[in-house]
């Protein structure tokens, strides 16, 4: 029976190696690319409006202390990073009255509606509702010459 398990835990750890190189393999995207829906972008748009337009204002500019949302300042402070990092910021410390409240999925809309007023354009993918699942997303700046 001793080797049976063997055989099994090789296997295992086969397969969950594969898994974790698969994953690491997974294709880079970039916010030009389409990575969020425009219906996901809309329910964004009013959960923003619901948690975010108090501080960071109506047209996501800015507020006293609250950092723009759209614009050359917040492309420039996120440029070259993932859209799973700007989720965690957002979820872990937003809004500042109540960190950590938001879901995942009423993240992921109000950072694609965040994406759709920085002009980067919708695709056929949901942003996901978990930045876990978003490391090969990058926010670019500049849209990529082809």
């Amino acid at each position: 029976m001793k080797v049976k398990n063997g055989y099994w835990a090789a296997g295992a750890a086969l397969l969950l190696g594969g898994a974790v190189i698969a994953h690491a393999q997974a294709p880079e995207r970039n916010v030009w690319t389409g990575v969020y829906r425009a219906e996901q972008a809309e329910r964004g748009k009013i959960a923003y409006a619901e948690n975010c337009a108090a501080c960071h204002g109506d047209t996501l500019a800015g507020i006293d202390v609250a950092p723009a949302l759209v614009g050359p300042t917040f492309l420039n402070n996120w440029n070259n990073t993932s859209a799973g990092d700007l989720f965690s910021r957002i979820q872990s410390t937003m809004p500042l009255n109540a960190p950590g409240s938001l879901g995942g999925r009423k993240v992921a809309d109000i950072e694609a509606y965040m994406f759709e007023a920085n002009g980067f354009p919708a695709g056929n993918l949901a942003l996901p509702p978990n930045a876990a699942l978003m490391p090969n997303v990058r926010i670019v700046a500049q849209k990529p010459e082809k």
